[in-house]
């Protein structure tokens, strides 16, 4: 693939951002067209990866490039600007429709062996599971994260605040976690000081040895966790939170990431459909094994699968089912219509999404019959589940007022796939009792050991030390820019943290970093106080964490900022010197894809998209001194600004403004502001005729976005949508396609 400065890679994903990304990507190639930049499409939708991974079962008209792999060996390139939008990070219920879909589609690659006996089956199980969960990210975030919410954006917020609800001083709502027995209180930590290879294995109790994985490479002053989570001791945690939650007339609300902890929380979740339908299980035991039910793809999985079963035996598992429903407490409802609970699907609900929306919501969410209730929320691992604590005990004694508040910024430890804890092939459920040892491959010298029993979750991690001074420095240099308190999130009492501090400590003093005040190194409990107390007397303060936590907190305060995720910038300065543009988070884009399909109103907000694509512009201009795309960038924040002033953002109710709409208002106030700026004659030349007839043509154009809506449509697939069908239903306009190809 030919990559050259002026080029833009923009990446075509799944869902609502992709249906958003089809009305407008046109919009933005014509835009920059005129400036000599070159934009780039690349297809990382998981219908597109699992079509490249098995390329030879297709024909060859069939077959499709690896964009993905072809981004991976580019995200080197010095010069590499990619524009990343949301993608499913596939549980495995997901990943079996995309399979679906593409074989109705003609494509004809094999079934999900669930079960795999030969050794074609095995191969073919192991490919579909690279496919599951965030592989994406691991791949494109060859960097460190700087996530902020641009000035212009929080201005904006103030003078419009959203309604946050108020908490009951007295209101029962409260975080649930394990306090022995899970990965935090098993961890053990420690730094390399030499580089090695290691492999994991399981020491059995008969003495045999079960490798697990045969060679990992790890570099000098690297730092290498290990931790394991107790089955017993969880299914005992769960069997005490649901009768503590029905005794004190609490919903139940278990919040995971099974998207991103791809191994670990589905197993997690699955015990806890286990534990509160014990009885069923227990009773149906044999069936259940027969049918080769799954819980860790949750209760539907079990649904499903006993719908083939002779009526009388089927009905009797429902009964079954509810007579465990009596004395038991209610979960959070995910869609009351449906019937659809938090026990449906591991990737209903998503902890990032799922715990700000309660904590903005006054602490309650839905029952059965669509009351509010208030909410144990559990969170088991108790590694990061205190912070959502914290701020449930600062809202029932402070209002969060949107109107005041500061904001607070965000440093994330994520390069070089640092602290993924959901790595798939590090993460095991144990098979076996006995001794989980790391060793190291050349001298077979035993580096960290667990007494494990069968069915506990273990797992390995890494995080390189070029990552972390990475980090370092990228926080050192923004509060530097700033002058904003700069607050490290690390607990000494955690092993894995207390090696990052150390690190921390030794890179400040090799650095001779003395004259920042602001930087300290706080405990998450007391970071969270600390930043919860300048938020709401209208300070700023940025964020430094590691991986997962970055992902709790850049969702956790621009939700209680803005009311979302998407209006935040998200900026990644890759490791090579190029740089990746992430457009906000998409937990939400499965409904509205949803509503999509039966009104034709499309509700997704591609504001983050704006954002990212100015910010894109802005970094081209200066690695390249491309004048045009400075003013493409000026301009476009200008149009951004309009957008917000007049309220042209979606909304959720179908009729009224939807996105495509709100994209063509976008385009006709960056139009107006390349017609009258001063700087560029060419730009000035192009596009005062273009903006003169969108200008002349709104009522029309306007008309046909409005037309369309308040029917079902077509677009030939959910995860591979047919392209004249999605092409045809994201541009209904005609006289804006016709004006915008004039250009």
């Amino acid at each position: 693939m030919t990559i050259n400065k002026s080029t833009i890679f923009y990446t075509l994903t799944d869902e609502a951002p992709m249906l958003a990304t089809y009305s407008f990507f046109p919009i933005i190639k014509k835009f920059t067209t005129l400036a000599n930049i070159k934009i780039i499409s690349s297809n990382i939708s998981i219908a597109a990866r699992t079509l490249s991974k098995f390329s030879s079962y297709l024909r060859k008209d069939q077959k499709i490039l690896d964009d993905l792999d072809e981004l991976s060996k580019l995200i080197k390139k010095p010069y590499i600007n990619i524009i990343k939008l949301p993608n499913i990070s596939a549980s495995l219920p997901q990943l079996i429709n995309v399979i679906s879909e593409l074989q109705l589609h003609g494509y004809k690659i094999p079934n999900f062996p669930e079960n795999p006996k030969t050794e074609k089956e095995k191969l073919i199980k192991i490919k579909y599971s690279q496919l599951l969960g965030s592989v994406v990210n691991p791949i494109l975030r060859e960097g460190n994260s700087d996530r902020r919410i641009p000035v212009f954006i929080k201005n904006h917020a103030r003078k419009n605040p959203y309604y946050i609800k108020k908490w009951s001083s007295t209101s029962k709502t409260h975080v649930s976690y394990m306090t022995k027995g899970d990965f935090y209180d098993n961890e053990k930590s420690i730094t390399l000081n030499k580089s090695c290879n290691i492999r994991m294995e399981l020491l059995c109790h008969n003495k045999k040895i079960l490798i697990l994985n045969k060679k990992i490479p790890l570099l000098k002053d690297e730092i290498l966790d290990s931790s394991f989570l107790s089955k017993e001791l969880l299914c005992d945690f769960y069997e005490n939170q649901i009768k503590h939650a029905y005794e004190n007339n609490l919903l139940l609300s278990l919040h995971l990431k099974c998207t991103m902890m791809k191994k670990s929380d589905p197993i997690i979740f699955g015990y806890a459909i286990k534990t509160f339908y014990k009885n069923v299980f227990i009773k149906h035991k044999k069936i259940f094994k027969k049918l080769n039910i799954n819980v860790n793809n949750g209760l539907s999985n079990l649904l499903n699968k006993i719908k083939i079963l002779p009526k009388n035996k089927y009905e009797e598992i429902i009964y079954d089912i509810k007579k465990c429903d009596i004395n038991r407490p209610s979960f959070a409802m995910v869609d009351i219509k449906k019937g659809i609970s938090n026990l449906h699907a591991p990737n209903y609900i998503i902890i990032d999404s799922s715990m700000p929306t309660m904590i903005r919501n006054g602490g309650k969410m839905l029952d059965k019959i669509g009351n509010e209730k208030e909410t144990k929320a559990i969170i088991p691992d108790s590694t990061f589940a205190k912070i959502y604590q914290e701020i449930i005990n600062f809202c029932k004694k402070n209002n969060l007022d949107p109107s005041i508040m500061g904001t607070v910024q965000n440093i994330g430890l994520m390069a070089q796939k640092s602290e993924e804890y959901g790595s798939h092939d590090k993460t095991f459920e144990i098979p076996y009792d006995g001794i989980a040892r790391i060793v190291d491959v050349y001298n077979n010298n035993i580096l960290i050991e667990h007494h494990v029993k069968k069915g506990d979750i273990w797992r390995v991690c890494q995080t390189k030390d070029e990552s972390i001074k990475n980090w370092i420095m990228l926080a050192i240099n923004r509060s530097k820019q700033t002058n904003i308190p700069t607050i490290f999130w690390l607990d000494t009492q955690r092993p894995h943290e207390f090696e990052i501090i150390k690190k921390i400590e030794f890179f400040l003093k090799e650095c001779n970093v003395k004259d920042i005040k602001n930087i300290k190194i706080m405990s998450k409990i007391d970071a969270m106080n600390y930043t919860l107390k300048r938020l709401i007397n209208g300070k700023d303060t940025i964020s430094v964490t590691g991986n997962v936590l970055r992902d709790y907190l850049t969702d956790l305060f621009p939700i209680l900022e803005l009311g979302t995720s998407s209006k935040m910038l998200s900026i990644i300065p890759l490791l090579s010197g190029g740089n990746l543009f992430e457009t906000g988070s998409g937990g939400s884009a499965p409904k509205h894809i949803e509503q999509f399909l039966i009104e034709n109103h499309l509700r997704w907000n591609s504001l983050g998209e704006f954002l990212a694509l100015l910010s894109s512009l802005e970094c081209l201009f200066i690695k390249t001194n491309n004048k045009k795309a400075n003013i493409l960038s000026k301009t476009l924040e200008i149009a951004i600004n309009k957008l917000l002033d007049y309220n042209k953002l979606p909304s959720p109710i179908v009729n009224e403004l939807d996105t495509r709409e709100s994209q063509f208002y976008l385009t006709i106030y960056w139009a107006q502001a390349l017609a009258t700026q001063k700087l560029d004659k060419d730009l000035n030349y192009f596009f005062t005729p273009f903006f003169n007839s969108l200008l002349n043509n709104q009522k029309k154009i306007i008309k046909e976005f409005q037309y369309i809506q308040g029917k079902p449509v077509n677009i030939g697939g959910y995860f591979m949508p047919i392209n004249k069908l999605i092409n045809h239903a994201m541009r209904p306009s005609k006289t804006f396609n016709k004006l915008l190809n004039l250009i």
